[in-house]
């Protein structure tokens, strides 16, 4: 089991830039477990990369109900990715 876990195989080491995402009512994943997982990562990585952490105070472990809600994370995630590859302007 601890060769999956992400916690126990942080390294340091350079990572890519990262958008962690979490929700406040997931009944599988813990709204701790991302995060102790970025702090780790914030403590140990050599590069500095973007590191990001996000935890949606209203969503489950299969994200947040409602059409417009969901939009608005895709837009989130995009906006994300959009940014890393200097499309920022």
């Amino acid at each position: 089991m601890k060769s999956y876990s992400p916690y126990d195989n942080v390294k340091a080491t350079a990572y890519p830039a990262m958008l962690v995402t979490g929700g406040l009512n997931d009944p599988r994943v813990g709204y701790w477990e991302p995060t102790k997982w970025v702090s780790r990562l914030r403590a140990t990585k050599t590069d500095s990369n973007d590191l990001l952490l996000k935890i949606n105070m209203g969503e489950g472990h299969f994200g947040v109900s409602g059409r417009y809600a969901e939009l608005k994370d895709v837009a989130f995630d995009y906006a994300f990715c959009l940014d890393e590859m200097g499309m920022n302007k």
